[in-house]
């Protein structure tokens, strides 16, 4: 297995590569004790983009299959553990997710160090990848949504950096999109892309982001998870939706709400610190290897945010795997799942009604814990069990 030699040197990068070798041959990597300590406090000065893309191309699993294209996030619930969140210190670290812009809004209100999102389809990492792109080249939440939607900050009502996200959302859903700054932007991307990020892009890939890249010009503020090809139904919330939900006491949450956030989560764009992986949660080889990535640069996790992959991980008899997998991330004591469970079937004890969704955390060592113990017969009894609910007003 031959690995570009990165900027590690040692004996750091000697464990690294026994680690990542073990993982390629399938070699049980023992767990760690848990820490008892909070997240470290480690913060990298920022990723050489040489680095950053060594990252994506040698964590990365084979591209996967979901029946979805995910543009956006269907979970109106997301911030209702964000109270919790704060409540019990979870912050710094680094954070693992999956899955489009809610991620965002997680990482700006965890503030980690270092962020890896886990998808297992390369499309999903073409958008975040087209998302990178947009932050460095956007100062400001206004001129990101301008970007991202190809509607051009033009006429006297055109939103200044410090407008109210109301006025900011009025303009954006109102103003027509330019199919001339689209082409113009689209150009821009792919060269961000290929020159400044170095992550080459396929054919194959240069028209997954322009698919990508069009329904969001297309449909502006109105695209939503049902968009595009997905056969899921309809009646999901929109980006318009998503942007001014509340939480639990209720007030706006979005990374997109306030200037603050999305200064930060642009950062750690800029700093090269959040990295897209093609990964499947139950694979050989990704979020294994991001956790020895993580432990061997002296990272422990702070949140993972699986939305409700632990759902069909279960229906595709693979769950062992994954929890196999979440042993080898190195947490502390706080470090904790967030999850989102359909509102299908059963009503969850934690349900919030008028939403679809309930967002739950759980502590990833007591998801150890109770595994071993063989708690977990299905989706249903992981979910309502020692789940942490949102912190209520």
């Amino acid at each position: 297995m031959t690995i570009p030699l990165p900027l590690l040197k040692g004996i750091r990068w000697s464990l690294f590569v026994l680690a990542l070798t073990a993982s390629a041959v399938g070699v049980s990597v023992p767990a760690r004790a848990i820490r008892e300590s909070s997240f470290e406090q480690k913060s990298l000065q920022s990723l050489p983009a040489a680095e950053f893309s060594r990252l994506i191309q040698t964590l990365s699993e084979k591209d996967g299959y979901f029946r979805s294209d995910n543009f956006t996030s269907n979970e109106t619930s997301y911030l209702h553990v964000v109270g919790k969140l704060r409540e019990m210190g979870i912050s710094g670290g680094a954070y693992v997710g999956v899955g489009p812009e809610q991620n965002f809004t997680y990482i700006a209100k965890i503030r980690p160090h270092i962020a890896f999102i886990v998808d297992i389809r390369r499309q999903a990492v073409l958008q975040h990848l087209l998302y990178k792109a947009l932050f460095h080249i956007s100062e400001s939440r206004v001129e990101f949504l301008s970007g991202l939607l190809s509607r051009p900050l033009a006429g006297d009502g055109a939103p200044g950096n410090g407008a109210s996200l109301e006025r900011i959302l009025g303009f954006f859903g109102s103003a027509a999109a330019s199919e001339t700054t689209f082409t113009a932007n689209l150009t821009q991307v792919r060269k961000i892309i290929q020159e400044e990020f170095r992550v080459p892009l396929s054919e194959q890939d240069q028209d997954r982001l322009q698919y990508v890249y069009s329904t969001f010009h297309k449909e502006g503020l109105e695209i939503a998870f049902g968009s595009g090809g997905t056969n899921w139904g309809s009646g999901f919330p929109n980006l318009r939706d998503l942007i001014l939900q509340p939480d639990l006491n209720g007030k706006p949450g979005n990374f997109l709400a306030t200037d603050e956030d999305y200064r930060f989560v642009r950062d750690l764009q800029l700093r090269n610190l959040i990295v897209p992986v093609v990964g499947d949660f139950a694979g050989p080889k990704a979020l294994a290897s991001v956790g020895e990535y993580l432990r061997t640069n002296g990272y422990t996790v702070s949140a993972f945010y699986t939305s409700n992959v632990e759902r069909f991980l279960f229906q595709n008899d693979v769950f062992q795997a994954f929890a196999e997998n979440v042993r080898k991330l190195p947490i502390a004591a706080n470090s904790v799942f967030i999850r989102s469970v359909s509102g299908r079937g059963q009503t969850h004890p934690a349900h919030v009604p008028g939403h679809r969704n309930t967002t739950l955390l759980q502590k990833i060592s007591v998801f150890l814990t109770d595994y071993d113990q063989g708690v977990y017969t299905d989706y249903r009894s992981l979910v309502s069990t020692n789940f942490i609910a949102g912190k209520k007003p």
